[in-house]
């Protein structure tokens, strides 16, 4: 993931109501995000200002009591520009498109919806005084602002051998050999990076797997050890300097790569590392009828450094209060919470995590389906409907799938895939991050978002034996592997990801036996607990007809019996959960017996 990418690794969505002048008439009109806004700009002679916030950020609180009360500021915003202010949460399509710009982003456009000018983070009231000033005097997009996207797709699914060399050599080159992390300056768990490197370890690569093992420990600095949950990142080039927003998007990874770690090296700090996070997330980002919350501010008092805040145990920081809460429940965030917690219960066999996953699946479906099986963002959204809400929930499902064998689960990630083929497809190839509209500055394909997706159909296609699985797959790889999106960032560990999964079949494990049948049970819970996110675990009970894709043709035999099938070749059966686990070990370089 690139350094610019970090700044909106958390970036989750929405929008804040509008915000009208204060009683005597001064300060800055805020507006929503509308056409309607567009079209006032271009009836009054004006340009636009977005300031594309986070609830949570820091200095999105610091530009608001100063930048946004400056009386120039105030001045020329109102004699020249039409306002918009957006919380990034609520509006996924604005916040893919500028998440590279880290919050606050501040964009401006011409009326017809032509960017101007990008600019990242904190603009002291000076320099934005000037910058306002200056587009005034002169509106020609500077050359960053125009956004690059390619005009024709690569041939086929797959990174060219030329390509792929080179991101191999941007992901080693990116590592942060002496302290873990990236090589930048602010530190945090890349969970492409490491997941990728894990399998490259598994493959006997020693420097991958120390780099990892660095990584993950190193990151354990970055967990509240008062009230746990994970802090975004550490700025310094260290892992002490610490910014303390939580946001479920980081919740949600490090739980799932503190659960790599602990499949890969047994470490049990990994697992307690992953608990602690899964109750911060019960404390203060549960919401009682079985959603999930989106973050946590940073400031207790917004715009103040909360440092000697939270350094203190829990009890002294209840007296002075508790960070704002972000209410709001997201399908995406809850979808993230889901697959983390199936993620979990599947290595770890706590069935609390597994329960309080399909709660929080069965309340996306009750209050956030759309017809067709996609998902809507919040209660009610002013646009959309958004990929990451449908994708998110997809993936949930198919992980409770494979947790459970219960084959609803595999029917509704099928119907979030197909909801995603029907109405967010682009052109040439790729995924769009939200349904076309008439907005003047139209959605586009994210990097993340189709990594994710590449990834999560690819699979979906290997359990369902379903080839438009597999086409969409492709359609989003072929995008992800144009010369100009692959290089686009620091490094893409996501794409190389997506790109060995299209090319190698998952490890597959099969139990046969009733669901009824305690030995059918042992075995399959040994099974689901096999290394790595890329697998595929069945359960064939032949009480409920065939397999969903039936493509090995099992004995069926008197007791439950395991298969382990790997390229293009299946085990003899295996009895016993001693039996699954050795031959497991053996196939994954480690020692068992």
């Amino acid at each position: 993931m690139a350094m610019v990418r970090w700044l909106g690794l958390t970036l989750l969505l929405a929008i804040l109501p509008a915000q009208a002048s204060s009683p005597s008439g001064e300060g800055i009109r805020w507006q929503d995000w509308t056409k309607e806004a567009f079209e006032q700009a271009k009836r009054e002679g004006r340009f636009l200002i977005l300031d594309l916030e986070a609830v949570w950020c820091h200095w999105c609180h610091v530009m608001e009591e100063t930048t946004y009360q400056d009386p120039e500021v105030v001045k020329l915003i109102g004699e020249h520009y039409v306002a918009l202010r957006v919380d990034q949460d609520s509006r996924p399509d604005l916040s893919n498109r500028y998440k590279e710009y880290g919050w606050p982003a501040t964009i401006f456009f011409t009326p017809d919806g032509t960017e101007i000018v990008k600019r990242s983070g904190y603009i002291a009231p000076e320099p934005m005084a000037r910058l306002l000033q200056a587009i005034v005097d002169d509106p020609s997009p500077e050359a960053a602002a125009a956004l690059q996207l390619p005009e024709k797709a690569a041939d086929g699914g797959y990174l060219s051998a030329e390509l792929r060399k080179a991101l191999v050599q941007r992901h080693k080159d990116s590592l942060d050999r002496r302290v873990g992390g990236l090589d930048i300056a602010m530190k945090y768990l890349e969970r492409d990076s490491v997941e990728y490197a894990l399998r490259l370890a598994e493959a006997g690569d020693e420097q991958e797997d120390a780099w990892a093992r660095l990584t993950v420990d190193a990151s354990l600095a970055l967990l509240d050890p008062a009230w746990g949950g994970a802090y975004q990142y550490s700025t310094h080039g260290d892992w002490s300097h610490v910014h303390f927003e939580k946001i479920m998007a980081v919740q949600a990874g490090y739980i799932r790569s503190y659960v790599d770690a602990w499949q890969r090296w047994g470490e049990e700090r990994h697992l307690v590392a992953a608990r602690s996070i899964i109750a911060y997330l019960e404390s203060f980002l549960s919401a009682p009828d079985g959603g999930f919350y989106t973050s946590q501010d940073a400031d207790l008092v917004q715009g103040e450094h909360s440092e000697e805040y939270f350094a203190l145990a829990d009890a002294e920081r209840r007296k002075q209060g508790v960070p704002r809460v972000d209410t709001h429940e997201y399908a995406r965030e809850t979808g993230w919470a889901a697959e983390a917690l199936g993620r979990f219960y599947e290595a770890s066999g706590e069935t609390a995590q597994l329960n309080r996953a399909v709660r929080a699946a069965r309340w996306a479906i009750g209050h956030r389906s759309l017809p067709g099986g996609g998902f809507r963002h919040d209660a009610e959204d002013v646009a959309g409907p958004y990929l990451g809400d449908t994708l998110s929930m997809g993936r949930a499902f198919l992980q409770l799938y494979r947790a459970t064998a219960d084959r609803e689960w595999l029917d509704r990630a099928r119907k979030a895939a197909e909801f995603i083929d029907n109405h967010f497809r682009a052109k040439p190839a790729g995924w769009a991050s939200a349904q076309a509209d008439d907005s003047p500055v139209p959605p586009l394909p994210q990097i993340d978002e189709n990594m994710s997706l590449t990834r999560f159909v690819n699979l979906l296609y290997h359990y369902t034996g379903e080839k438009r699985y597999r086409e969409m797959a492709e359609h989003g790889m072929r995008w992800l592997a144009t010369e100009t999106i692959a290089t686009s960032r620091l490094t893409e560990a996501g794409i190389l990801l997506a790109d060995r999964e299209m090319a190698e079949d998952p490890t597959h494990l099969t139990v046969i036996g009733a669901k009824s049948d305690g030995a059918a049970k042992a075995l399959y819970d040994t099974a689901r607990q096999v290394q790595g996110w890329y697998k595929r675990i069945e359960w064939w009970d032949t009480a409920e007809g065939p397999l969903p894709n039936p493509d090995v043709q099992y004995p069926v035999l008197p007791r439950a019996a395991a298969f382990v099938c790997t390229n293009q070749r299946c085990s003899l059966p295996l009895f016993t959960s001693k039996a699954v686990t050795d031959l497991l070990a053996r196939l994954q370089g480690k020692d068992h017996t």
